[in-house]
This record gives C-alpha cells, sequence and structure tokens, in this order.
C-alpha cells in the first residue's frame, strides 16, 4: 500500500498532484529520490521554480519544520536549488516541448 506524498510534513494535496504528474506517485517513491531529483522532476514537468517550496521539501524530508532552515544550511541549500533549476527548468519552453525534453526529443542546453 503506498503512502501520500501529502502525508510527509510540510506538503499538501497540491503536491500530491504535482508528483504525480512527475511520476512520483508516492511519499516511498518520494523518500527513495531523495530533495534534488524529486525537484528537478517536477520542475521538468511543469512547476515553476520557488526556492521556498524546495527547502520546505527538503526539510519536509527530513521531519523537520519548514522554517528550521536557517544560515548558512539554507545558502548550502540555494546553491543546490539554483544548480537544480538550472539544469532542470527552461523557462522559454512551451509545455509541449517540455514533454519532448523529457522523454529525449529535444538536447539539453549546456
Amino acid at each position: 500500500m503506498s503512502t501520500p506524498v501529502s502525508s510527509i510534513r510540510n506538503l499538501g494535496p497540491m503536491m500530491d498532484e504535482a508528483c504525480a504528474k512527475a511520476g512520483i506517485p508516492d511519499a516511498e517513491t518520494l523518500q527513495k529520490l531523495g530533495a534534488d531529483e524529486a525537484y528537478s522532476r517536477l520542475l521538468r514537468n511543469g512547476t515553476k521554480p520557488h526556492f521556498i517550496g524546495y527547502y520546505v521539501l527538503v526539510m519536509g524530508l527530513q521531519g523537520r519544520p519548514w522554517n528550521d532552515c536557517k544560515g548558512e544550511e539554507k545558502k548550502a541549500l540555494r546553491k543546490r536549488f539554483d544548480a537544480i533549476k538550472a539544469t532542470s527548468f527552461d523557462q522559454e519552453l512551451s509545455s509541449f516541448e517540455r514533454v519532448l525534453n523529457e522523454i529525449g526529443v529535444i538536447a539539453k542546453s549546456t
């Protein structure tokens, strides 16, 4: 039996929907992927990048409150977020082009 993504601390029903769209059907899959790979998949499937959303996910997967992210840890997460965003989100692509990119039809820019 699978557990809803929203069962993870800090995550709600909208994350259930976004994850399902990104091929992450349940909390077990999300935990196995980890925050960085999961967020990358979310971006490649239409979620708009938002730093707070990223660190809320990181904190939730650690079982911590979303607002526990501070100081040097938050700075380090910002660097990780920026790297994920740079490789997984292209605002110039249409939804159709993103799907083509996801299945490998459009070459990723470097």
